[in-house]
């Protein structure tokens, strides 16, 4: 399948009311409205297509993007090939859900990440903690370090509350995914949620708790855990 081909499919698969959903969210023009779920046969006929994947995200089209997440192959993308999709990345189901996602299955992560949260960039901010959150649902904890989480732990309780709105999303899941996911930490974690408290979020006129959601995990026995893939 080339280019044109996916365009086509894709918007044969678009939905008004998906449309409007996603417009709701921050999309824009142009997009289709296709659901997640529906792009699965086409990635079943195409699998993993870097080069494609690189033709569909620079249509600027949302849905193609989403779908470049999708067939990307992560290991064949440089920190250059990452930064002209965070570049691209207009709202924060770009920046978190593809590229941060896509992201995550890389050497690279930690690195180009560190120098997303530094940017002081709003989506690269975004991007960069949802990255962790990614990573550290599901690799192995040994994989990071303690010193480095603990510390940006520390950055979270100083900064989050005058931080940039998603990026206050993505530091208070950040929050969370380090007291259910990386047990070495989880009891700062635990103490940060609640010495941080609620985050007043403007957009959706919402309280952010990472606390609350904590301690609902902990009920529910989910600390400890990771997923088996990042992307689905």
């Amino acid at each position: 399948m080339n280019l044109d081909t996916v365009m086509e499919e894709l918007e044969a698969l678009g939905k008004e009311r998906t449309k409007k959903i996603y417009l709701s969210n921050g999309a824009h023009e142009p997009l289709f409205g296709v659901a997640t779920g529906q792009m699965k046969p086409i990635f079943k006929k195409i699998k993993h297509n870097q080069p494609l994947a690189d033709q569909l995200y620079a249509t600027g089209n949302y849905d193609a993007m989403y779908f470049a997440g999708v067939i990307a192959d992560p290991k064949a993308m440089t920190e250059t090939d990452f930064e002209r999709w965070i570049d691209g990345a207009y709202f924060y189901m770009l920046s978190d859900y593809v590229v941060a996602v896509t992201l995550a299955e890389t050497d690279i992560a930690q690195e180009v990440a560190d120098k997303w949260i530094a940017s002081g960039i709003e989506l690269r901010m975004s991007a960069g903690w949802s990255c962790y959150c990614w990573l550290l649902g599901n690799r192995p904890d040994s994989e990071f370090s303690e010193g480095k989480i603990a510390d940006m732990l520390e950055l979270v309780k100083n900064t989050i509350h005058d931080a940039p709105e998603r990026t206050k999303y993505a530091m208070n899941n950040f929050l969370y995914t380090v007291a259910v996911s990386y047990l070495p930490l989880h009891d700062k974690a635990v103490e940060t949620a609640k010495e941080v408290g609620p985050v007043q979020a403007a957009a959706k006129n919402k309280l952010l708790d990472a606390s609350a959601t904590i301690q609902k995990a902990i009920e529910k026995g989910q600390t400890g855990f990771k997923r088996k893939h990042v992307r689905c």
